[in-house]
């Protein structure tokens, strides 16, 4: 993947819409099926020319281009501090992810298998995202601290909300791979805030 702000603008863009909709299922319990299809599929999709045909263009990006410009505070909206935790979480978890080849190659066989369970079914269909919930238990979640939700705990209980939530993780954690391959750390981040904000002002129009 080139080392492109454009593509660590989409990237970053697509960890922050993951987050966005686990934020919303753990408060609501509701969640965009668009967005849910698109970030299955960017799970299933490990042999892909580029970003925009990870998620299907870069319209499918727009509600993750608009929650990143209020995190840098380019918006009218207030920043969630909520979902910036949950991006600092991930982006350590990817790394320790990096750095762990056995849970690499146990998360690569998982995935591998949910390519193929979504041959039968949907990307969406409930079996291939309790899939993908456990494959995100049994791998991501054993790096270190777990990330820990916040939100209505009877959301929180129901174990379809829950795959959801952790789907959406696991897609979190591939969006956070993007993103490094892109050339993302956490110096670029503090010094290219400003230039992520005007690129995804410039992709949004």
């Amino acid at each position: 993947m080139d080392r492109t702000i454009q593509n660590r603008t989409l990237a970053f863009a697509a960890l922050f819409q993951c987050i966005g909709e686990v934020d919303r299922l753990a408060r609501s319990g509701e969640t965009d099926p668009a967005t849910l299809a698109t970030m299955t599929n960017s799970i299933l999709k490990l042999e892909s020319a580029s970003l925009e045909d990870i998620y299907g263009g870069v319209g499918a990006l727009t509600p993750g281009l608009n929650l990143l410009l209020q995190e840098l505070g380019e918006s009218d909206q207030p920043r969630n501090l909520q979902a910036m935790r949950y991006a600092i979480a991930l982006i350590d978890l990817q790394r320790r992810l990096e750095k762990n080849q056995a849970v690499s190659e146990r998360l690569a066989t998982g995935i591998k298998k949910a390519q193929a369970q979504s041959e039968y079914f949907e990307p969406t269909h409930e079996n291939v995202i309790a899939g993908l919930a456990s494959l995100y238990r049994d791998t991501i979640s054993t790096l270190g601290p777990r990330l820990i939700v916040r939100g209505e705990q009877h959301h929180l209980a129901n174990t379809n909300i829950a795959d959801r939530i952790r789907a959406y993780l696991l897609a979190g954690i591939r969006a956070a791979v993007l993103w490094r391959q892109g050339g993302g750390n956490r110096w670029r981040l503090l010094l290219e805030r400003r230039a992520m904000a005007s690129e995804a002002q410039r992709l949004l129009t």
